[in-house]
């Protein structure tokens, strides 16, 4: 969830980070971090976060005639 108040603490989506590539941030509290960790100083930003990517629906072979319904059994 984007606005998740238990969010696991990131530098890619901390107040403080600026993205400098290569999953490395430049925090102005600490320097050069990396993406993975973050520090106390640790404040989020939810417009930083990334939602995940939706999930593509595959074709599974279903027919039209399974998404009918009928008054039928």
């Amino acid at each position: 969830m984007l606005f998740d108040p238990n969010i696991e603490p990131s530098c890619s989506y901390c107040r403080y980070g600026s993205h400098m590539g290569n999953d490395e941030f430049v925090c102005s509290k600490r320097g050069i971090m990396s993406g993975v960790g973050s520090c106390g100083s640790f404040c989020y930003e939810p417009t930083k976060r990334q939602p995940e990517a939706r999930q593509i629906l595959r074709d599974s072979g279903f027919t039209e005639e399974d998404f009918s319904i009928s008054g039928e059994s």
